[in-house]
């Protein structure tokens, strides 16, 4: 499907908040070719990346690690910081999908409250995290980075978490990557993902548990549940 364009110099009643969120909607996404390139691009995969939330798997040596609390989790108390580090050149990754457009965008979706980041933090310093955006009961994964060994990982597993416990049905990430297939992420086509969108727009989850404390121990523990079948 051709989706349009939009640039840095494009009037923002053009392309806001309430059209992006409406994209996401209808299973597309924004990406700039690069982060010094001011056009954004909206993307509609054949193949979609999803990590299904009852299937979710932490490896074992991680799990000690969440377990053993190395870093201090937090939520949403750094938006802009995560982020401009996701946008940031890193080894091995030199280049990001990240422009100024898309910056904008994204805080203006944190001021509403569809944006949301998880933190992990040592010694009050900003270590690793990952953000994306809700809507219904899909969350929409957009990016991570680390500064320290395992940092995105835990920030990923504490998600899970709270998406277990606050009642989301879809974590959506995009393109499968070998990073996130450690943790149960499958490939699926545009078409199947839609019909799991759909009704996870519908849903209502609980936000609050996004911002509940948990414990590793607590995060694991949520992480991995059982689905509980009605009877």
């Amino acid at each position: 499907m051709d989706e349009p364009e939009f640039s840095a110099s494009s009037p923002s009643s053009v392309f806001g908040p309430e059209e992006l969120l409406a994209c996401y909607a209808r299973g597309v996404f924004p990406m700039a070719e690069a982060r010094d390139d001011p056009r954004v691009f909206l993307v509609e995969p054949d193949q979609r990346g999803v990590v299904p939330l009852d299937r979710f798997h932490i490896p074992t040596r991680l799990r000690r690690t969440v377990r053993g609390e190395p870093f201090q989790v937090r939520v949403d108390t750094a938006f802009a910081a995560v982020l401009g580090a996701c946008a940031a050149s890193m080894p091995g990754r030199e280049d990001t999908w990240i422009n100024d457009p898309i910056r904008r965008l994204y805080l203006e979706l944190h001021a509403r409250g569809h944006a949301h980041s998880l933190e992990c933090w040592r010694d009050e310093f900003l270590v690793g995290g990952l953000y994306g955006v809700t809507l219904g009961g899909a969350f929409f994964g957009e990016s991570m980075f680390s500064r320290e060994r395992d940092a995105s990982k835990v920030a990923l597993v504490h998600l899970v978490a709270r998406l277990r416990k606050g009642g989301w049905s879809l974590l959506d990430a995009q393109f499968l990557t070998e990073h996130l297939s450690q943790f149960g992420a499958v490939e699926t086509p545009q078409a199947a993902y839609l019909r799991l969108l759909k009704p996870a727009l519908r849903l209502t989850p609980d936000k609050s548990a996004l911002s509940a404390p948990l414990t590793g121990a607590e995060a694991v523990a949520y992480a991995l549940q059982p689905t509980t079948q009605a009877s």
